[in-house]
């Protein structure tokens, strides 16, 4: 049976000229098919470099390296008098017994110049690190206390083998006697690195031993939560108008194509709106998260009106016809049946949105949140920065230790950004409809 069916298949004849095109088309589908494959791989490798560049320099910024000192907290080294309440502790002398713990480890070093390179390898935090000890407890004025000190940026550095030891002395920034005490605290057991808390816990510092990004973070998450509670139900509002109520005409054309058109505006020109509109003649505070909130709230408007009408266009029309088939008005058929299927897409523009806000560094720069803050920010309205702007400001100082900690910053934010582009995919995933 299959012999005589393929004998009554007529065969097909092509010309030469046919098959050598038939060929060539071929060829070139097969080329365009490895071009395509070869882009695809080089992205990937060159995306895999990026990323294991910015890991290998960062690292080593989620430890640090910590001194442990016998510290006597004695009312003399301290001056203190008889008075021991909140106002005469937070002024007492720490870094004098700070340094008093480290020279009894080295009573040899006798000489002003050594010694001032000895106190060189604690941190300045360490005092403030025994004035909050204290503090929190009076009680241990008079005793002594073991305390693991953060050491200072170089020593660090030194730890972490970024610094060679086998340069010449004029070459790298410890010299020959800090290696050596370095060394003397290695086979005491007084110096290790432990995980670093202060970067995930403090705000900007001028020493990189004390920098955090919490300050930068909680910026940002005012920032963004301005801007989520503006963008998204005027995006989805002006979404639901023009795909649904506004009239077909040249002015909605003209708001469409304006739209479209804001979606591709630099982020700067947003910044310098921002410093005419809120700044100068509204007179919001400068460097406040609330401003910035505002000016990301622009820039982000254009992608989630986009997404919330593609979402609205995906739901099937039949939907619109079976819910007015049974008597719903326009405003129950909208906002029962087409909104809460067009959600799930409306919400993945928005993350996706508040993701590209999150890493916008320009328009903030414009309202002076590149300024040094030190302290947490307690609200929208208080001085801050932000995580893009914290990891310019990093990358723009000349020490070894602040490259280190650009580099972890920049993995923290990009962990975050991941993390809101997954979820978002998730999201569409979870919640998708095939019609």
């Amino acid at each position: 049976m299959s012999s005589t069916t393929e004998a009554a298949r007529p065969s097909i004849h092509l010309s030469p000229s046919v098959t050598a095109r038939l060929a060539r088309r071929h060829r070139a589908e097969r080329r365009f098919r490895r071009y395509g494959i070869v882009a695809i791989g080089l992205a990937i490798f060159f995306l895999a470099m990026l990323f294991i560049s910015i890991c290998s320099r960062g690292y080593t910024a989620f430890v640090q390296t910590f001194v442990q000192l016998e510290i006597v907290l004695d009312a003399e080294v301290l001056d203190l008098g008889a008075e021991r309440d909140a106002r005469t502790l937070g002024a007492a002398n720490y870094q004098g017994a700070v340094k008093q713990s480290l020279r009894s480890l080295f009573p040899d070093v006798k000489k002003r110049r050594d010694r001032r390179k000895l106190n060189g390898m604690i941190s300045t935090g360490a005092a403030y690190q025994v004035r909050e000890m204290v503090l929190a407890n009076p009680a241990l004025v008079g005793t002594t206390v073991e305390v693991w000190v953060p050491a200072d940026d170089d020593i660090d550095m030194l730890m972490k083998g970024h610094i060679d030891r086998d340069l010449p002395e004029d070459e790298r920034r410890v010299d020959d006697d800090q290696l050596a005490w370095v060394d003397h605290l290695l086979q005491l057991g007084r110096i290790e690195k432990r995980f670093n808390t202060t970067f995930f816990t403090a705000g900007d510092s001028r020493e990189p031993e004390l920098a955090g990004i919490w300050g930068a973070v909680v910026g940002s998450f005012f920032a963004l939560v301005v801007t989520l509670a503006l963008s998204f139900p005027i995006g989805v509002a002006a979404a639901l108008y023009l795909e649904e109520f506004a009239p077909k005409n040249r002015w909605t054309d003209l708001i469409e194509v304006n739209i479209s058109n804001l979606a591709a505006v630099p982020s700067i020109v947003f910044g310098l709106l921002g410093l005419a509109v809120f700044l100068n003649f509204f007179g919001l505070p400068r460097s406040a998260p609330l401003v910035g909130g505002l000016i990301l709230t622009l820039m982000t408007l254009p992608t989630i009106i986009i997404a919330s009408r593609a979402a609205l266009k995906s739901v099937p029309p039949s939907i619109r016809e079976a819910a007015l088939g049974m008597g719903a008005s326009k405003m129950q058929m909208i906002f029962h049946h087409v909104l809460p299927l067009a959600l799930p897409g409306m919400l993945t523009g928005t993350i996706i949105g508040m993701a590209q806000a999150l890493g916008e560094s320009a328009p903030l720069l414009m309202i002076g949140m590149v300024a040094f803050i030190v302290d947490i920010p307690g609200g929208p309205l208080e001085p801050a920065t932000a995580m893009p702007v914290q990891i310019y400001l990093w990358a723009d100082s000349p020490e070894r230790a602040f490259v280190e900690r650009t580099s972890a910053a920049i993995m923290v934010l990009l962990a975050f950004l991941i993390a809101m582009n997954s979820f978002a995919i998730w999201l569409r995933k979870r919640f998708e409809r095939r019609w």
